[in-house]
């Protein structure tokens, strides 16, 4: 989620100033992506750019510390609307810096992949903990709507940690099982380099075209 529909989000339930945004933000998702005063400012400052936010009279009541509160103009709660109903593209995957390292460990001839896969379960296993000591601690019953926002913010930490550890589990076995490979770009001596996709079967590729 970016902070530019996490604000125009809180914005379509009432006017706030910059620090009750930071405030309910943070509120509403445990703190898990805590937002600073400067990233909430420029935001706005963006959004209004944009024609979707605008003042509000200063004789708004609002959060102490604010200088002024802001409020979504017609095009904004249209963004607002237009955000809860469209579904968060998946076709890009985002860049996982996990996923990055063991894909770059598993190429690569001089990466022991177990000693990466070991140390990473090691902290995630961690972080499950953790997590699931927090969830322990939440009543039985939910009776705030910031306490409901913070149940399903939690459950979803629980459960990405869950399939990073089966798949940290799974690469660990996968490699294990296909064992040492050529080191990638470097043909076999005495076998022909692999032709790249596309090549026809009666070309020859020599790595810098016909």
């Amino acid at each position: 989620m970016t902070v530019r529909h996490g604000l125009v989000a809180l914005l379509a339930e009432r006017p706030m100033g910059v620090y009750e945004l930071r405030k309910e933000f943070d509120a509403r998702t445990g703190g898990t992506w805590p937002l600073n005063i400067g990233q909430v400012y420029t935001t706005i400052q963006r959004l209004m750019r944009d024609g979707l936010v605008e003042h509000v009279p200063l004789e708004y009541s609002h959060e102490a510390g604010d200088a002024e509160p802001y409020r979504l103009t017609e095009a904004g709660y249209q963004e607002a609307d237009g955000w809860w109903h469209q579904p968060v593209d998946r076709s890009v995957p985002g860049r996982d810096e996990l996923v990055i390292k063991l894909a770059l460990a598993a190429a690569s001839p001089d990466v022991h992949v177990p000693t990466v896969v070991h140390a990473q379960r090691v902290e995630s296993m961690r972080a499950l903990r953790d997590y699931t000591r927090l969830k322990a601690r939440e009543p039985e019953h939910v009776t705030t709507r910031e306490g409901l926002a913070w149940s399903l913010v939690l459950d979803n930490l629980i459960f990405t940690a869950e399939a990073e550890v089966r798949w940290l589990d799974h690469v660990e076995a996968t490699v294990a099982r296909v064992g040492a490979l050529p080191v990638p770009g470097v043909a076999e001596q005495g076998a022909a380099a692999p032709a790249p996709v596309g090549a026809s079967d009666d070309s020859t590729w020599t790595g810098r075209g016909r």
